[in-house]
């Protein structure tokens, strides 16, 4: 194929038509007319040989010709917003940018006071937006309208760029007026009232179905494995909400250490390791590629890195 045929704008046009997989949403996103954004994918189909969108039952479904070329065309344009990103460097101390970062309960409890207070110390004009998972999408992340996710994530684009953070083991918090508190095997735990904590991924989350082991976690999914099941009686999505709740003298909450780490230094709470192993979880952070080379991300994404080192996971 002779490269000099080809317009530039049909690159776009393929990546936001394959996101989308509709002819007027790709075109509302480029502020195209719908007949505009029709051409545009006649255009595609003719240079490239293949039908590229198929209609069926579950609406636009790419070819295998297009899926193999979304990566391919993806990693293109970002090379591209690379070789055209201003090469003026990024001054930390002088910068007043806005950074949007969607972050569990979790990571902001544990990482964020950290975080925060470097950037004030050396980017006192920077700004942070924490943003929730139920309020960001992976297709804003795709498109670089949010900076960063930091989470832990069951499934994520492979177009995206990702970094452990860090990895953590789990601790039980509870009053030191529980009754169990003093014999905290195995079979007094299973006899307690538990406190469920969890929030993954993105978007608006769903109701929990207590008897759905494989839906709850590493805590129950554990148990299971073991042929226990736990009395649930509350649920939560927040970290702090959990540990609250867990001043009350019969009820347990099993979570991460470093979350646990925050009651260390609580009157009547004691924190105490789980009576039977459960894997490690694994937090990271992914962005992405439009930003890979952007300075100031790569700027806030050492800082993310090195802060990180710093949160002990021991009590």
């Amino acid at each position: 194929m002779n490269l000099d045929r080809i317009d530039l704008n049909l690159l776009v046009y393929l990546d936001v038509l394959l996101r989308e997989r509709s002819v007027t949403n790709a075109a509302n996103q480029l502020g195209l007319s719908q007949p505009a954004m029709s051409n545009g994918l006649r255009r595609l189909r003719d240079l490239l040989g293949d039908p590229l969108l198929v209609r069926t039952s579950d609406g636009m479904t790419p070819t295998e010709r297009a899926n193999e070329l979304q990566p391919l065309v993806r990693e293109a344009l970002a090379q591209l917003e690379k070789a055209l990103q201003p090469k003026q460097p990024f001054d930390a101390a002088q910068t007043e940018r806005v950074f949007r970062i969607m972050a569990s309960d979790y990571a902001e409890a544990t990482l964020f006071p950290a975080v925060l207070k470097r950037i004030r110390d050396v980017a006192p004009g920077v700004a942070l937006d924490i943003m929730t998972p139920s309020d960001v999408s992976f297709l804003d992340v795709e498109q670089g309208k949010v900076d960063m996710v930091i989470n832990r994530f069951d499934a994520m684009p492979q177009s995206f760029h990702q970094k452990t953070i860090w990895h953590d083991g789990f601790s039980c918090v509870l009053s030191s007026s529980n009754p169990i508190c003093e014999q905290f095997d195995l079979d007094h735990y299973i006899e307690a009232n538990h406190i469920w904590v969890s929030k993954t991924g993105f978007g608006a989350g769903v109701g929990i179905n207590p008897q759905d082991v494989q839906r709850l976690g590493w805590v129950d999914g554990a148990l299971n494995k073991l042929g226990k099941k736990r009395n649930i009686t509350v649920f939560t999505r927040h970290y702090q909400t959990a540990m609250l709740l867990a001043e009350q003298e019969d009820l347990v909450v099993t979570l991460p250490t470093r979350a646990a780490n925050l009651r260390q230094h609580s009157k009547g709470m004691v924190i105490k390791p789980p009576p039977f192993p459960i894997p490690e979880i694994e937090l990271k952070m992914a962005w992405s590629p439009l930003l890979q080379h952007n300075p100031g991300h790569q700027w806030l994404r050492n800082v993310i890195s090195e802060v990180a080192e710093t949160v002990p996971e021991a009590i």
